[in-house]
C-alpha cells in the first residue's frame, strides 16, 4: 500500500475519534506491511491528556509485537506530533513517521525538533489537506 492509503486508513481512525467527540487525530502503526497498531484521540473519554492518537497507537503496536520498540515500523498520523507523542515516537525508536497536517501552533517542529530518534526518516503534508479540513470542520461545529 501507498503512504497516501495508509494515511486514509488513520483518516477512518480520526473519523472514529470525531464520532466520539473528541478532536479528529488518528493513527495506524505498519510494520512489514501489516497494521500492528491504530489509535485516535481519547482525551475527553478518558480524561487522560497523554491519551492522545498516537500514544494510543504505539502502546496498541507495543502490544502486538511484544516489545516496546519499533525500530521496523512506519507511524502514519493526519496531524503532525506534539511534542510528548514526538518523545514517544523518539523512544520508542520508531523508524518512519508520516503525518498529514502541519501544526505550527503546537506541532514539534516549532518546540522540539530533535525529539525523533536520529534514525527517524519523516515525510510531511501526506493528504494534508484532507487531514487539515477534517479538524477545522470539528471546531467549526464547536463554535
Amino acid at each position: 500500500m501507498s503512504d497516501e492509503q495508509y494515511m486514509q486508513l488513520a483518516l477512518t481512525e480520526a473519523s472514529k475519534a470525531e464520532q466520539a467527540g473528541e478532536v479528529p487525530i488518528g493513527c495506524i502503526i505498519v510494520s512489514q506491511g501489516h497494521i500492528v497498531g491504530r489509535g485516535y484521540n481519547l482525551t475527553e473519554t478518558l480524561q487522560d491528556v497523554t491519551a492522545h492518537a498516537e500514544i494510543q497507537a504505539i502502546t496498541a503496536a507495543s502490544q502486538t509485537l511484544g516489545g516496546k520498540y519499533l525500530s521496523d515500523c512506519t507511524l502514519y498520523v493526519t496531524v503532525e506530533p506534539c511534542v510528548m507523542c514526538a518523545g514517544a515516537i523518539g523512544w520508542a525508536q520508531v523508524s518512519r513517521l508520516v503525518y498529514g497536517a502541519d501544526d505550527p501552533k503546537r506541532g514539534y517542529t516549532r518546540f522540539a525538533p530533535q525529539a525523533l530518534h536520529p534514525k527517524c526518516q519523516v515525510s510531511a503534508g501526506i493528504l494534508a489537506e484532507s487531514c487539515r479540513q477534517i479538524v477545522q470542520q470539528f471546531f467549526q461545529k464547536k463554535r
